[in-house]
């Protein structure tokens, strides 16, 4: 079979337009996809130059494909399920500045460049203390400094060439923490007056909020979908079909990025905290609670849990009348996006693990789903019952077993040991329960305070943790829902 290249498809020379920290399958699927529709539909005629974020990537592998990739879209579409192939052949260009860092540089000097985009996952915007101006650095924040400051200088200062900078880490106000942190490396490495304040004056910062389910590489399937194909690809990213990608930044950027000429769904807006909270409360909150309550019933997909008629009831019980209340946005507008987000669970073309979703579950809980508690405890004097289940059933989670099966439970080593204690320290007893979740609950590094000073919550912890213990969840969930 043959392979993905220029002899396939040859792509219509572009300039770039974008620099894009980050070739991982979200990027590809999100972001490069949205390139994509620009230059088919709004005449936007712009290459994407892509940096390698880590040593270890695949800019060689796009390279050996001609920097041709296969975007498979699969889920509802207008109310039908649609399943889509498209060959994505808008990067231009890849570099890995680790190994050609002057080629990295080099691109600063790219005068039709406008936008830089990144997804360097949530720990890359960070300070890296041994980073320098000579490179290579390690951090994200480092390597875009030193090309500022290379563009700075290519340019002479120019206040018409500086970049709006778009990051999709998916970090609360992730413009303003990246900018803070390129300032801090600025002044440390004492570029200059002169540069720090064309830093701040001819580039823009944007926050942002991405939202599109990427499993990535279809790899237990991948011979398949190749015959499907007719060629081989080892690029081939599978994405659901909705998409939502709210920028906050300047009026202008509508002209810089034409999605009003796209069916893209791309929102550009002044302030994008109702956005991110509604997310991060519904959907990702929703992901959170889910998984250990159905994972431990025994049921290993999203899908699956939404259509169980037990695990769906509590799911929606959970979002429609414990999380929802608590939010400050019109009910229609939560319900709607709410009914939208459970067409996604049930997605037909994608297999969505719930262990997937587990991964650093003990702080996932407390940025998605600890806010919903406390405000539905402030707002209605009592606690919510079903979030309260699932933080129960976050505990039994941890202790690694479903049944006689082992769980391959993934979080940072402090808080797996912290578990391994309790659990080694657990005697069977309701006191061994209270004891084991005041443990938890007052583990002051998983929690922005000590959850034991909640009202009722530690005794209402203990007598689902034991509910589950003694009865197991399935006839334990049954008992909450009555």
């Amino acid at each position: 079979m043959e392979k993905l290249s220029k002899a396939l498809h040859q792509a219509p020379p572009r300039p770039i337009k974008v620099i894009q920290f980050g070739e991982g399958n979200f990027l590809r699927a999100f972001t490069d996809w949205t390139v994509q529709k620009l230059n088919d539909e709004a005449d936007f005629n712009g290459g994407i130059a892509v940096v390698q974020p880590l040593p270890v990537g695949l800019v060689d592998l796009l390279a050996s494909q001609d920097f041709l990739y296969t975007h498979t879209l699969k889920g509802i579409k207008n109310g039908e399920p649609v399943k889509e192939h498209l060959l994505n052949d808008s990067i231009v260009s890849a570099v890995n500045p680790y190994t050609d860092h002057a080629g990295y540089l080099g691109l600063a000097a790219v005068e039709t460049v406008k936008i830089v985009i990144s997804n360097t996952t949530e720990s890359g915007i960070a300070y890296e203390p041994e980073d320098t101006l000579e490179g290579p650095q390690k951090g994200f924040p480092a390597k875009l400094t030193a090309l500022l400051h290379a563009r700075f200088k290519a340019f002479g200062g120019d206040p018409d060439k500086g970049f709006v900078i778009i990051p999709c880490e998916l970090i609360d106000r992730n413009g303003d923490k990246l900018k803070e942190v390129v300032e801090r490396h600025a002044r440390e490495w004492q570029l200059g007056e002169a540069f720090e304040a064309w830093l701040g004056e001819a580039n823009t910062f944007c926050n942002s909020l991405v939202d599109r389910i990427v499993p990535g590489y279809p790899r237990d399937r991948i011979q398949e979908v190749w015959e499907e194909l007719g060629y081989e690809d080892q690029l081939v990213v599978e994405s659901e079909q909705f998409n939502l990608w709210v920028i906050e930044g300047p009026a202008g950027l509508k002209e810089l990025l034409p999605v009003d000429r796209t069916d893209c769904n791309v929102l550009f807006v002044e302030d994008m905290t109702p956005y991110r909270t509604r997310k991060v409360r519904i959907l990702n909150g929703a992901h959170t609670t889910l998984v250990p309550v159905a994972y431990l019933y025994g049921i290993d997909t999203v899908k699956e849990s939404v259509e169980h008629p037990v695990v769906g009831k509590y799911l929606a019980q959970a979002v429609y009348e414990e999380i929802i209340p608590t939010l400050d946005l019109p009910k229609e507008e939560l319900e709607s996006f709410a009914a939208e987000v459970m067409d996604r669970f049930r997605n037909p073309f994608i297999s969505h693990q719930l262990l997937s979703i587990s991964l650093n579950g003990m702080s996932k809980y407390n940025t998605r789903v600890l806010p919903s508690l406390e405000a539905y405890l402030r707002e209605k004097g009592a606690l919510p019952k079903r979030l309260v289940f699932s933080l129960a059933a976050m505990l039994v989670f941890y202790r690694g077993l479903r049944g006689e099966e082992t769980i391959p439970v993934n979080d940072a080593e402090d808080i797996l040991e912290l578990f391994r204690k309790a659990w080694a320290a657990f005697d069977g007893s309701e006191e061994g329960c209270r004891s084991l979740a005041r443990t938890v609950l007052a583990h002051a590094p998983v929690w922005t305070a000590d959850l034991t000073a909640l009202p009722g919550l530690l005794d209402l912890v203990v007598e689902y943790l034991g509910l589950i213990l003694e009865k197991g969840m399935e006839e334990a969930l049954q008992e909450v829902l009555l």
